[in-house]
């Protein structure tokens, strides 16, 4: 019997049955008329909110990298509890756009971005997070020929990565951002065109649960930042830390100590250089902030048995949850958090695979893991669906289609 992930805090058991901000599953299913269904609570992603902004240090932003889960109602929950939208196409800028959002308070990472997509961003006042030498020509151009000051801060590539980090995103070789040593002429290139100079944007890597190894890079973003300054001979009017910080998914995972990192993040911004001394500060993160508060509903539509092996076949699977399948980046599969919602409190009594519909072994939500005796019309329950699920999976695989979402 192989272990299952940790469920997040936050939910509850009524009559048997898992609770998700009071609400019973099976009433939640009724009311979307249909499974599978991605279910958001509201409360919990106020409640790390209101975490993060306890723990990190006073004057530090909080931006939503979109990403992570661009529903509407989630974007419309974080309107007023973040400070800022970090988006990477020119589609997440229409969904904030049509959600109410400032422009302004928006920044556009990502390569590959399109003149169109540039031309939107510099009209509508988004701060474009420059990649290459290449897109801040082009960006210059678009401006120059529509009469507009572009809004423009420099990616870095920076010399060292996220230890311990799910996916790195700096050091050595890589399609985003600038390396280090090329960032100064860039940022006069900007500042001589007449441009906005809006600073760095320096993300290392995402999905790390170690505070120490963080922390280790916070410092060194600072360092790395204080430096380009004075090379560039710039001040930096907003520095982007990145962000980073993980979420326990798989067995053994422990959450991460997020007052340890606020605690020494505010010591570092006490003790600034002084190149850093008028800048401003923001976290951007995705998962943390809304990726516990997301359970994926999934219903039991087959039992069978294969070789004396339990198999709980489901209406969903890879092409919503892709993540949870292990097909999104982990090199070993290993088990999310997975329950069977209708006998929430109900001891294990055997071994089973939950497994979905599609006709490819892949289609795998848990290996192996211990749960109470379920059968066709269960519901289980995926957590931890709260980011990379509903749009960071093939939702169109052999014709399956989207799952239901809903924020209660």
């Amino acid at each position: 019997m192989k272990p299952l992930g940790p469920i997040p805090a936050g939910y509850g058991e009524a009559a048997g049955r898992l609770t998700i901000d009071g609400q019973d599953v099976l009433a939640l299913v009724e009311a979307a008329g249909r499974t599978p269904l991605f279910v958001y609570s509201r409360a919990l992603i106020a409640a790390r909110v209101a975490r993060l902004r306890a723990a990190l240090p006073v004057g530090v932003a909080l931006h939503y990298a979109i990403k992570a889960n661009p529903f509407r109602p989630v974007l419309d929950t974080l309107h007023d509890l973040v400070d800022g939208f970090d988006i990477a196409s020119g589609g997440e800028l229409d969904k904030v756009v049509a959600a109410g959002i400032d422009p302004r308070r928006v920044s556009f990472a990502g390569p590959g971005k399109r003149d169109d997509e540039l031309a939107r961003a510099v009209a509508c006042g988004v701060t474009l997070n420059l990649e290459s030498e290449g897109e801040a020509e082009r960006v210059l151009r678009i401006a120059e020929r529509d009469g507009r000051v572009p809004r423009l801060a420099v990616r870095v590539n920076p010399d060292f990565d996220l230890k311990g980090s799910g996916m790195k995103m700096g050091g050595g070789a890589k399609p985003f951002g600038l390396d280090v040593e090329r960032v100064p002429d860039l940022v006069r290139r900007i500042v001589a065109a007449g441009a906005e100079w809006r600073g760095f944007h320096i993300f290392a890597g995402s999905q790390a649960l170690s505070a120490e190894h963080i922390i280790e890079t916070q410092a060194q973003t600072l360092q790395l930042a204080a430096r380009l300054a004075e090379q560039a001979g710039q001040p930096v009017p907003h520095l982007n830390l990145g962000g980073g910080f993980g979420i326990p998914y798989f067995p053994g995972d422990e959450p991460l100590d997020l007052e340890r990192v606020g605690a020494a993040l505010a010591e570092r911004l006490a003790d600034l250089p002084a190149a850093l001394a008028g800048t401003r500060f923001c976290i951007e993160l995705g998962r943390y902030l809304v990726g516990e508060a997301g359970v994926y509903l999934t219903r039991i539509v087959d039992r069978k048995i294969s070789h004396g092996e339990v198999f709980l076949v489901t209406d969903g699977g890879l092409h919503h949850q892709l993540a949870a399948s292990g097909n999104f980046g982990t090199v070993v599969r290993r088990n999310y958090p997975v329950a069977i919602a209708t006998r929430y409190a109900d001891p294990v009594e055997e071994e089973a695979s939950v497994v979905g519909c599609l006709c490819t072994p892949l289609d795998r939500l848990a290996d192996k893991g211990g749960f109470p005796r379920a059968d066709v019309g269960d519901i289980v329950a995926v957590f931890c669906a709260g980011a990379y699920g509903a749009t960071a999976s093939p939702a169109e695989f052999l014709g399956q289609g989207p799952a239901a979402e809903m924020m209660v």
